[in-house]
């Protein structure tokens, strides 16, 4: 069976052929701006060896999971995974030799990075027995294998560069073989680029650029604005597998496109700029109308002192000798405990009030439900009011021994998220998100609400998990349960 694939014609119309074979053993790079054609020269790559070789694709912007739809490929959504699966898939796909694409569009760009360095490892440390022939393609490179320290964290960016170089400088023995492609040549770290024997490079403009450009193809520097004159779709070709002097390729047409196709001119909308405005701002002018605030009628404070001085006076505490009484005096302000802190819960915004203006607000109530005596002081209140922003009114129910055991190395101030976890992976309900979790805390900042979740993690009393995607699910330990991804 020929290993050779035509990509394309030369200036002559004559066809330039790669040698499939040869590709595998001496690696690919290639180069060129934003609408110079390497995604197209790519595709064609792909689709003309796709009967020949594995095919492994890292696609950050989702341009091939098209391929899918005309050969065997299988995508992997990479945002519905975490890194211990996305590293087991890659294993994998090693031992089945199964063609994929890595779907990387829905991440963020240090997720990309950390999920290609996964899936790149555990390619690259498959048993030898799983050492298959592989053609890995790898767009947008420069992301992956970048020169410089970037908007990343240093441990993201060692992480991915170390894969991309074992790719580029080790895989060749283990069956893998880089074809990377990049936007800019100083922008690709050297020890990754100077590993590919094999070059396409296409447009370009910047100096630096042409230069290494130039360099690689084995050109003198007056020749390198010759790669500035490139038409799209147009590249110089050097390399074992190509061409032995550099040779000038016109790309071949494909049989699939991107999702997106291409982005031609198209007339603008004919509606008039007054309907044009209420399309575009209608919802938001609703929006702004703020909603009418009900409030209850204010009462004077001498009104209200008078109210609790007569409520102090009509009661009284129970004789020291009724037992009967007393403990049934305790029932009754228990049920009044749960139905005020009930009612206060009610308020959306209560958990973001003061503990002192909290307090007060819990003794007037009870006093108001003729208590002689307030029945929590304020440390007590602080516990009882947490447990019940976190859904526990009343804490001697046994369904919740087991959560607050668990929960008693967190301080009370803590209880309440806690809790709303513990509920949440009790009951099979997804994650509480972090505006759930802030009321609960009585924050609305993002940053105090992480550092909670890791504090409680560094406790032990929780473990947190996230996919790809950014879905979080967390784990109690104690409980041997975990909540639904979210």
């Amino acid at each position: 069976m020929s290993s050779s694939i035509e990509i394309g014609t030369d200036g002559t119309g004559r066809a330039v052929h790669i040698d499939v074979h040869e590709l595998l053993a001496t690696r690919l790079l290639v180069q060129g701006n934003s609408g110079s054609g390497k995604s197209h020269l790519l595709r064609r790559l792909l689709e003309e060896s796709a009967g020949l070789v594995q095919q492994v694709i890292i696609d950050p912007e989702g341009d091939f999971v098209t391929l899918a739809d005309a050969y065997n490929h299988v995508v992997i959504n990479a945002g519905d995974y975490n890194e211990r699966e996305i590293a087991a898939i890659g294993a994998r796909i090693r031992e089945h030799r199964a063609s994929v694409i890595l779907a990387l569009d829905t991440l963020e760009i240090e997720a990309q990075m950390t999920c290609a360095a996964a899936f790149l490892n555990a390619m690259f440390d498959a048993p030898r027995a799983h050492w298959f022939p592989a053609l890995v393609v790898v767009d947008e490179a420069q992301m992956f294998a970048p020169s410089a320290s970037g908007d990343v964290s240093d441990t993201v960016r060692r992480a991915s560069l170390s894969a991309m170089t074992n790719l580029m400088c080790r895989g060749r023995k283990r069956g893998l073989a880089g074809a990377i492609a990049t936007q800019r040549l100083a922008k690709l770290a050297k020890n990754v680029a100077a590993e590919a024997s094999n070059f396409l490079m296409g447009r370009t403009f910047l100096d630096i650029d042409m230069a290494r450009a130039a360099d690689l193809l084995g050109m003198e520097r007056r020749q390198a604005e010759t790669i500035r004159d490139l038409e799209r779709g147009h590249f110089l070709g050097l390399g074992p597998a190509i061409s032995r002097r550099p040779v000038s390729v016109r790309i071949g047409s494909t049989r699939t496109s991107t999702q997106s196709g291409t982005h031609e001119l198209l007339p603008l909308p004919a509606a008039e700029t007054a309907e044009m405005r209420t399309m575009l701002f209608a919802e938001m002018e609703m929006a702004a109308v703020p909603a009418p605030v009900f409030e209850p009628a204010p009462v004077e404070a001498g009104e209200l002192m008078r109210r609790i001085a007569e409520q102090e006076a009509e009661t009284a505490p129970p004789p020291p000798g009724d037992l009967v009484e007393a403990v049934q005096d305790a029932v009754d302000a228990e049920a009044i405990v749960i139905a005020t802190l009930e009612d206060m819960l009610a308020d959306p915004d209560c958990a973001f009030h003061p503990e002192a203006f909290l307090y007060q607000d819990f003794s007037v109530r009870c006093r108001m439900q003729k208590i002689g005596r307030v029945p929590l002081d304020l440390a007590a209140f602080r516990r009882r009011f947490a447990l019940a922003k976190g859904g526990v009114f009343d804490p001697t129910d046994p369904k919740w021994r087991a959560p607050l055991d668990a929960a008693a190395r967190l301080p009370d101030d803590m209880l309440a998220p806690f809790l709303q976890i513990a509920r949440a992976a009790m009951d099979g309900e997804a994650c509480p998100d972090d505006d759930a979790l802030g009321r609960a805390y009585g924050t609305r900042s993002p940053g105090r609400i992480r550092r909670l979740v890791e504090y409680m993690e560094k406790q032990g009393a929780i473990v947190v998990r996230s996919d790809f995607g950014g879905r979080r699910s967390i784990g109690i330990p104690e409980l041997g349960l975990s909540t639904e991804a979210e």
